[in-house]
């Protein structure tokens, strides 16, 4: 995707000519006539500030229709809808902890079944295909793992046995892949993450293809109603215009560190895709995470990822603390394993910190 096609279609799409895009703040529209509406009636189902930036989204996703949620997991909810009890979704075994608490509840409440899945192996993946299995929920990097899939052979099995492929693309956005030109059919993201971009603003995203899927997340969209105000579709829409310098910044900074860190005595595993800003770190058990974490100067011991400040994440009583502890050890989820959204700042500051938290954090040192 072209940069300047990124700024473009952030461009305010208001008459007025207006770079900033307005806020409309109405909750409700005039209507010219008895019958007539302006396409603007209430703004639960349509806001004039919301639709441009789903516009603008789908058009940067390759999909004919976005839907902005109040949140990432509003986002994952709404495409739960889309079953009913009976129906199985075969998922990314390591995925973010949020979703694997939604599907257990879903799966408790109304019957649905969530199968995980290592979509490393195409064979096991193919064997769990049942009669019952509506879908393949995807996370192309997974997340705390950082494990990066080849999703090109799911969407070939997905139209063979005629199954709907959702791809969480939070970590990549559509910057760095278009999941729905490749092949996908919907696509979400936690636009609370690169989206939004500075930490300000929560919202989700749900973007398809196919407009007979559009017509059903439109009903559901309004009905539930979990939809995106219009302030933070304002922000979602600043954050299209800088979404590709950003990840500039935030990619070229995780790759120096991560080859920085393989030559650490502190860090036993380096988890890096080699895309995106995303990174986990195994520690050594000679350093204690809890006493890195209350070092740190320059990076930021927070639970988020994808904004302009580096945050780092302890995902075993953050991310992940609703996860049971016989999953979260099969997923290798531990108290030794940070998970590090890289954030703009000067790279040589963000080594330096890092560098120096470790070694306060070794077992022996007085920090």
């Amino acid at each position: 995707m072209k940069n300047t096609e990124l700024a473009q279609i952030a461009l305010s799409q208001d008459h007025t000519g207006a770079i900033a895009n307005p806020i409309y703040l109405s909750t409700a529209y005039q209507h010219p006539h008895l019958g007539e509406s302006t396409g603007y009636d209430y703004t639960r189902t349509k806001n004039p500030t919301r639709s441009v930036f789903e516009e603008s989204f789908a058009k940067l996703e390759r999909g004919v229709a976005s839907f902005a949620t109040a949140s990432g997991m509003a986002a994952i909810q709404l495409i739960c809808n889309l079953f009913k009890s009976g129906d199985e979704i075969l998922v990314s075994f390591d995925l973010y902890g949020g979703t694997f608490r939604l599907f257990d509840f879903y799966e408790q409440q109304y019957g649905i079944q969530f199968k995980y899945v290592d979509f490393l192996n195409y064979e096991e993946v193919k064997q769990s295909v049942s009669e019952h299995t509506k879908a393949l929920f995807i996370e192309p990097i997974s997340n705390p793992q950082m494990i990066e899939v080849d999703v090109d052979p799911y969407y070939i099995l997905s139209k063979e046995y005629n199954l709907l492929t959702i791809i969480d693309n939070t970590f990549l956005t559509p910057y760095l892949s278009t999941p729905l030109e490749e092949g996908a059919d919907i696509v979400l993201h936690s636009a609370t993450k690169y989206i939004g971009g500075h930490n300000d603003v929560l919202a989700g995203v749900v973007t398809v293809k196919d407009e007979s899927l559009a017509t059903q997340f439109a009903d559901l969209h309004n009905m539930i109603g979990a939809t995106l105000s219009p302030f933070d579709s304002y922000l979602l829409q600043r954050g299209l215009k800088t979404l590709h310098l950003r990840m500039d910044r935030s990619e070229y900074n995780a790759k120096l560190l991560a080859e920085r860190c393989k030559h650490l005595e502190a860090i036993d595993q380096v988890l890096y895709s080699g895309r995106t800003g995303m990174l986990s770190l195994r520690l050594n058990k000679s350093y204690k995470a809890n006493r890195f974490l209350e070092n740190l100067d320059v990076c930021i011991f927070a639970e988020s990822l994808g904004g302009t400040e580096t945050f780092i994440t302890f995902p075993y009583t953050q991310t992940h603390v609703d996860m049971p502890d016989e999953e979260k050890d099969k997923r290798g989820i531990d108290e030794h394993l940070l998970r590090l959204s890289i954030g703009i700042e000067n790279y040589e500051d963000i080594e330096k910190d890092i560098i120096q938290a470790l070694e306060k954090s070794k077992e022996g040192v007085i920090s």
